[in-house]
C-alpha cells in the first residue's frame, strides 16, 4: 500500500525512471503509425496486442480471470479511464499538433491527478506537492521550448491531449479504490482485454479497419513497439509503482518523459543538448525533490 507521507522510496524512482522510457517512446511510435493507421485502429491494435503479449505471462504465473462480469466491471471501468479514452483523444491530438507539444500536455496529467484524488478525499491537497507539480510542468516547457507550430486544428488537439490528461487522473482514482489487491499482471492484462473489448467496437463502427490496406513493415515494427513496450511491459511497472507509492506519484512519470527522451537521444543518438535543456531538467529535478518533500525533511534538521 502507498506510504502515507506521500513519498517514494529508491526502488520506485528507479522504477518511474523506466516508465518514463517506456511510455515516452509512445509518443514516437504513434507518429510513426499514424502514417498508415487511423487512430483509433491504431489503439485497438495497441491494446490487443498488448493484452495478447501479456496472456501466456499470466497463464505461467497462474493468474485466472475474472469471474462472472462483477469481476470484470472494475477493469471495465480502469481500461476506459486509462486507456480507450486517453489513449484515443491523444492519439487523434497528434493529428493535429507535434509530438513535442503533446508529451508537454501530457505532463499535466499529475496536476489534474492531483486535483482530482483531493476532491475524491482520496489523497490530501498539499500546497507542497500541488506547487510541485507546478514548478515541474514549467520545467517540462523550459526543457521541450514552447515554440508552437500554427497548424490547422491546432486548439482543437490541444484540448484533446489535455482531455487525455485528466482521464488518466480519473484512471488513477479507480484503480486506487477498485483495484486494491489485485497483482499488477493480472491488473495490466485484465484492462487490456476490456479494452480490446470496447476499441473493436468503436474502431469497427467508426473507421472499418477490415476495408483498410496492408500497411508496411515499418508500421507494424511500431504497433509492435508501441504494444510490447509502451503499453504491456508499461502497464505491469505502472501497476506495480501504483500499488506502492499511491496514484499522484506514479503520474510524475509524466515530468519525467521529456527528461528521458532527451538523456535516451543524447546517449543513443550522440544528439547535442542545450543550456536550455539543462535547465528545464534541473527545474523538474528540483520539483521532484520538492514533490517528495524528504529534501525539505533534511535542511530542518540541518538547522
Amino acid at each position: 500500500m502507498p506510504a502515507k507521507d506521500n513519498r517514494i522510496d529508491a526502488r520506485d524512482w528507479s522504477l518511474l525512471a523506466v516508465l518514463s522510457v517506456l511510455w515516452g517512446g509512445s509518443f514516437f511510435f504513434n507518429g510513426a503509425a499514424l502514417r498508415e493507421v487511423p487512430p483509433l485502429t491504431l489503439v485497438f491494435l495497441r491494446v490487443a496486442l498488448g493484452a495478447a503479449i501479456l496472456l501466456p505471462l499470466l497463464r505461467a504465473q497462474g493468474i485466472g480471470l475474472p469471474k462472472g462480469m462483477a469481476g470484470w466491471k472494475p477493469f471495465f471501468a480502469i481500461g476506459l479511464f486509462n486507456n480507450v479514452i486517453p489513449f484515443s483523444l491523444i492519439v487523434i491530438g497528434q493529428t493535429f499538433i507535434p509530438s513535442g507539444l503533446a508529451s508537454i500536455l501530457n505532463a499535466t496529467t499529475p496536476l489534474f491527478t492531483v486535483i482530482v484524488m483531493a476532491a475524491a478525499s482520496e489523497e490530501e491537497l498539499q500546497m507542497r506537492r500541488l506547487a510541485g507539480v507546478a514548478l515541474g510542468l514549467l520545467g517540462v516547457i523550459i526543457l521541450r521550448g514552447w515554440g508552437i507550430e500554427t497548424r490547422p486544428g491546432q486548439g482543437l488537439g490541444i484540448l484533446l491531449c489535455l482531455g487525455g490528461a485528466l482521464s488518466y487522473g480519473f484512471a488513477a482514482l479507480a484503480a486506487r479504490r477498485l483495484l486494491k489487491d489485485s497483482p499488477p499482471l493480472g491488473t495490466a492484462t485484465f484492462q487490456l482485454i476490456a479494452s480490446t473489448i470496447m476499441m473493436a467496437i468503436v474502431a469497427g463502427v467508426m473507421e472499418q479497419p477490415w476495408r483498410l490496406p496492408m500497411p508496411g513493415l515499418t508500421t507494424w515494427l511500431a504497433v509492435l513497439g508501441l504494444a510490447a513496450l509502451s503499453t504491456a511491459l508499461a502497464y505491469i511497472v505502472f501497476f506495480q509503482i501504483l500499488r506502492r507509492s499511491g496514484a499522484t506519484n506514479v503520474m510524475l512519470v509524466t515530468l519525467l518523459i521529456p527528461v528521458t527522451a532527451i538523456l535516451l537521444g543524447w546517449l543513443v543518438l550522440a544528439e547535442p543538448i542545450s543550456m536550455r535543456e539543462i535547465a528545464g531538467a534541473i527545474v523538474i529535478g528540483s520539483a521532484l525533490l520538492a514533490i517528495d518533500g524528504r529534501a525539505f525533511g533534511l535542511l530542518r534538521r540541518v538547522e
